[in-house]
């Protein structure tokens, strides 16, 4: 909330142009992480202003968890902590991605020794990707991001699916 105070506001207009640009905006999608001061600082923050500015559009987010066994850093249950408060307030739909569970994909699954951020990265896109296919083709089905809501959330506060 410092240093993402002060860009925000720029990163709003950024959203504000892009929103104007489009036929029928159905919403947001926020790809973040809850670990570091970005994603969980300014990240939330983001949010919460889109939330602002678009109340009545659909916000989701693919929220990446931290997890100790894979990072050391001794801030990030706490920036966690704080950001599922935003998230509980702010996001209509929230993709937990477990951070522990990636790599454990990438040692057990996929056999790699040394997991790369790229391949991290690729595992959240396949997620993304099949969480987001009843939007991309066509269907009767979850066919925007509203109706995938009110299919899947039962109450407006329990909105978090682990992917």
């Amino acid at each position: 909330y410092t240093e993402g105070a002060e860009l925000v506001d720029s990163v709003l207009d950024v959203v504000r142009k892009e929103a104007e640009g489009t036929d029928c905006l159905q919403g947001f999608q926020i790809t973040h992480s809850l670990g570091g001061g970005t994603g969980a600082g300014m990240g939330t923050l983001l949010i919460s202003k889109i939330r602002e500015e678009f109340p009545d559009r659909m916000m989701c987010t693919y929220s990446v968890v931290p997890s100790p066994k894979v990072s050391d850093t001794v801030v990030e249950p706490y920036n966690a902590t704080l950001s599922v408060h935003q998230l509980v307030e702010n996001s209509d739909e929230t993709f937990c991605i477990d951070n522990e569970a990636l790599y454990d994909i990438c040692f057990r699954t996929l056999k790699l020794s040394t997991p790369t951020y790229g391949d991290l990265n690729h595992l959240v896109s396949i997620v993304m990707s099949g969480i987001t296919t009843c939007l991309r083709f066509p269907g009767q089905l979850n066919s925007d991001l509203r109706k995938l809501a009110v299919n899947m959330v039962p109450f407006p506060r329990l909105h978090f699916f682990m992917t």
